[in-house]
């Protein structure tokens, strides 16, 4: 197997597939530290930068070039491609040639020209991964130069979006020699450390599929895809929740909601039952909004919601506020938000009733439901959206059928999250 290490990065990857296995694999020999994806020298711990590989006395290796453009894989939540593919559209407006990947449910490729960086601006999709494909019929070929460039090449695209220190792969046989020898020679061209169990920044490498307009026939070989996460944390990862409250609404579903809602720059927002804050959070990241509260009855919830809210660095203007209130009670609902909303109506009302898992009870869910719907419609302003999330899929049904004099309801969007199948509901206010 060649094992001469390639020139620095040039252009970036192409291609993209499915599928998606198993990580393994043998640790690289020892190394220095590394920070921020670059070999620390002693006395400069915590330095970070542009990854390079150690003097080992070998020539010095050119200067890692950006690519022109890359081929980029975004997994999603089932059920939220429509609303992935309308924020690429808003905060990627380069990119083109969004299509779904062969065979899979939760995932779209798009061809993005010139940096990543973007990319990390995305809040509904899961993950973001750098797309190579290979034509070739073995992984044992990867080590040839050509093939190893363009892998360290969407290695270095993923990099300058965020540091890392280490690498991963995830692949069936990922503990074979093979991929040891690919591990050797990714450190080698990068210097990042080769952690199989945690490694930061993640390598897939999956078998391809036939596309239709591929120009290939049933019976040619599809090749190899290899992966590049974009940075060493998924996109759904949030750095702000640094209070794990119990039931919390998942992230990139507290997203898609805002997404769904409408990001109005002049919306008065507010979180009914707002717990630890995940929808006002990812609302007032999403865009300006003139007001920012959110209502519960708990203390312990509030103070988590201000923590995450303070942690998400929402520096502007207005502060949001927290309040507690009944949210199922319509006069107690309006009177707590007169004087927060200036004697206005909620524009945009956001709403994750419990599930009856760790809080609530299904017994308690349609009194709890049909009160909500009543309260949100006390206090919106004439055109306002009301997005609910909920797992009581019969009860929400219900209580949208008898409230019609009150709201008109958009068709759901089923979500697919952790074993869970929960319903997204915009209501219009009538």
């Amino acid at each position: 197997m060649p094992g001469r290490r390639p020139p620095r990065p040039a252009d970036g990857g192409s291609g993209g597939r499915a599928g998606g296995p198993a990580r393994g694999g043998r640790t690289a020999r020892a190394e220095q530290p590394v920070r921020g994806g670059r070999p620390a020298r002693p006395g400069q711990a915590g330095r970070t930068g542009t990854p390079r590989h150690e003097d080992r006395g070998r020539r010095p290796a050119d200067r890692p070039r950006r690519p022109a453009a890359s081929t980029v894989e975004l997994t999603y939540l089932p059920g939220l491609r429509d609303v992935v593919a309308a924020e690429v559209a808003a905060l990627l407006p380069a990119a083109h040639g969004l299509r779904d990947v062969p065979g899979r449910t939760d995932a779209v490729e798009l061809h993005l020209p010139g940096p990543l960086a973007p990319v990390a601006t995305l809040r509904t999709p899961v993950a973001a991964w750098v797309v190579v494909h290979l034509d070739v019929p073995r992984p044992k070929t990867f080590a040839s130069p050509e093939h190893l460039q363009r892998i360290v090449d969407a290695a270095y695209a993923s990099l300058r979006v965020a540091g890392s220190s280490s690498f991963r792969f995830e692949a069936a046989g990922s503990d074979s020699a093979v991929f040891a020898r690919l591990a050797d020679l990714l450190h080698e061209a990068t210097g990042l450390r080769h952690a199989p169990d945690d490694g930061d920044l993640v390598v897939r490498v999956r078998r391809g599929v036939h596309r239709t307009g591929s120009g290939r026939t049933g019976a040619t070989d599809p090749g190899w895809d290899v992966l590049v996460r974009v940075g060493p944390r998924p996109l759904s990862a949030r750095t702000w929740r640094v209070v794990d409250y119990p039931g919390a609404a998942n992230a990139t579903i507290a997203a898609a909601m805002s997404r769904l809602g409408g990001i109005v720059p002049t919306d008065r927002v507010v979180n009914l039952m707002c717990g630890s804050g995940t929808l006002l959070v990812e609302r007032l990241l999403a865009g300006p909004a003139s007001a920012g509260i959110g209502v519960d009855t708990s203390p312990t919830a509030r103070d988590a919601a201000r923590q995450n809210l303070d942690a998400a660095g929402l520096r502007r203007a207005p502060t949001p506020a927290l309040l507690a209130a009944d949210a199922t009670d319509p006069a107690a609902l309006a009177a707590a938000l007169a004087g927060p909303l200036d004697g206005h109506g909620a524009d945009l009302l956001l709403a994750d009733p419990p599930w009856g898992t760790r809080h609530g009870s299904h017994a308690a869910s349609p009194a709890l439901h049909a009160g909500l719907l009543r309260a949100a419609h006390a206090v919106a302003a004439p055109g306002a959206r009301l997005v609910v999330l909920t797992h009581e899929v019969r009860v929400m049904e219900r209580v949208v059928a008898d409230a019609t004099a009150l709201w008109g309801a958009r068709e759901p969007v089923r979500v697919f999250a952790k074993g869970h199948h929960p319903r997204l509901w915009v209501l219009d206010r009538r």
